[in-house]
């Protein structure tokens, strides 16, 4: 793929119109939408990589976008841009799908690393396994189909918290810390990131937990990292 297209979108023209000029100097091709339904328009129309979506815009707001992107089942990579103010906003937008958040004001060196990060995540350059399915202790997981079960149960996964429980399951018993999830599963600089990582691991355990205070899957070691067994639990 020679060229990746990006759309960027923001009730505010003067931002869209500058993130445009940064994201062009990598040569990416950008799209521009000035709330939620013209980016939603234009996803059913174009083929897009990545999208770039403040999280407050009058009418559909950036995660409502989000939430309707990924029931349509468009699955590529959401980095939402938020204000400070906005952290209920930031664990709210990664809950429902997106996968990343700028905090503004941005350095525009961080929104060209981060997106670059997404654009390596989306290509699948971190994955080394080829091995179709992964069985640790009551979960198996497809890589092909994407299906994840529990029990037998099957769990529906974002596609960052799926990405993060494939690199846990493909090595069992190694701990990563958050900062290590954060460079495997978006392949870049963490950046301080590690607060994107911890909210989607809590995500994660919530949904694949039996009881997520006692976790029987996803272990952490305090000051060191989080890792999956391969071991039965006694």
């Amino acid at each position: 793929m020679d060229k990746y297209t990006i759309l960027v979108c923001d009730d505010e023209k003067d931002l869209v119109s500058g993130l445009k000029i940064y994201l062009e100097v990598e040569n990416y091709r950008v799209l521009e939408a000035y709330n939620g339904m013209q980016a939603l328009d234009i996803l059913k129309k174009e083929e897009v990589h990545l999208v770039l979506m403040d999280v407050m815009m009058p009418g559909i707001s950036g995660i409502e976008t989000v939430i309707k992107m990924r029931s349509m089942g468009i699955d590529v990579p959401v980095i939402l841009l938020t204000a400070k103010s906005e952290d209920s906003d930031k664990i709210l937008g990664l809950n429902c799908g997106a996968d990343d958040y700028i905090t503004k004001p941005y350095n525009t060196g961080e929104v060209q690393a981060r997106v670059r990060s997404q654009l390596r995540r989306y290509k699948g350059e971190f994955r080394k396994d080829t091995d179709e399915c992964l069985r640790i202790k009551d979960i198996e997981l497809n890589r092909k189909t994407k299906l994840v079960t529990v029990a037998g149960e099957e769990i529906q996964l974002t596609p960052t918290e799926f990405k993060i429980l494939q690199l846990l399951m493909s090595h069992p018993g190694e701990l990563f810390s958050l900062s290590d999830i954060y460079k495997k599963v978006w392949n870049g600089d963490a950046y301080g990131a590690e607060n994107t990582v911890a909210v989607h691991i809590r995500h994660l355990r919530e949904k694949i937990e039996f009881d997520p205070a006692q976790p029987k899957y996803i272990k952490v070691k305090w000051g060191e990292g989080y890792k999956i067994d391969k071991e039965q639990d006694a």
